[in-house]
C-alpha cells in the first residue's frame, strides 16, 4: 500500500460520475469534503458526520456508501457516482428521480441526494423488492420531513415501471 505523509498534498484521481477529475487533498480529508470543497459535487451533503444520517451517501464502484467515512485517498482510482449523476445536467430527470418529484417524496431535501443514491444502488440489486425491504433499506437514512411513506412509494413505483419496461422489451435472439 502506497504509504502518504501525514502534512503532506496528495492528488486524488477517480472517474466522478463518468469524467475523469483529480484535485489535491490532504490524507485526512474525507470523500464527502473532497467532493464538495475539491471537486465541486456539492449535491453530496454533509449531515451527521458519523456515518448515521446517510446524507452523504454517494456510490463507489457501484455500491452506496457514506463519504464521511471514507477517506479520499481511499477513492484514488475509483468510479464515484453523486446525486449529480443520475441525470445529465440539461437532460430529463432520472425515472426514479421523477418518481420522487411525483410522490413528493423530498421536502427539505436535505436527506434527498443521498437516498437517492441508496435506491439507486437498491433498485439495481434488488429490481422487485417489497414495502417491507424497501422500508427496511431506507432504515440507513434520517429523513426529519417526509414521514418516509412517499419515499418508499416512490421506490417501489420505479421498481414497478422498470420491470414494466424490461417486459416489454423484445427478448435478445440466440444465434
Amino acid at each position: 500500500m502506497k504509504q502518504i505523509g501525514r502534512d503532506s498534498l496528495h492528488t486524488v484521481r477517480l472517474q466522478l460520475n463518468g469524467t475523469a477529475r483529480s484535485a489535491p487533498c490532504t490524507p485526512r480529508m474525507l470523500l464527502s469534503d473532497f467532493l464538495r470543497e475539491g471537486l465541486g459535487a456539492t449535491g453530496t451533503h454533509v449531515g451527521c458526520e458519523h456515518g448515521v444520517c446517510g446524507a452523504c451517501t454517494v456510490q463507489i464502484d457501484g455500491v452506496a456508501g457514506r463519504s464521511c467515512m471514507t477517506l479520499a485517498v481511499q477513492a484514488e482510482g475509483r468510479h464515484v457516482a453523486t446525486v449529480e449523476g443520475l441525470c445529465d445536467a440539461d437532460g430529463p430527470l432520472s425515472d426514479l428521480q421523477e418518481a420522487f418529484k411525483r410522490h413528493h417524496a423530498l421536502q427539505c431535501g436535505f436527506c434527498t441526494a443521498g437516498i437517492l443514491m441508496s435506491c439507486d444502488d437498491y433498485l439495481r440489486r434488488r429490481p422487485d423488492p417489497s414495502e417491507a425491504e424497501v422500508r427496511d433499506m431506507l432504515s440507513g437514512h434520517l429523513c426529519r420531513c417526509t414521514g418516509y411513506t412517499p419515499i418508499v412509494q416512490a421506490v417501489l413505483e420505479t421498481a414497478a415501471l422498470r420491470r414494466t419496461a424490461a417486459g416489454a422489451q423484445p427478448l435478445p435472439m440466440d444465434n
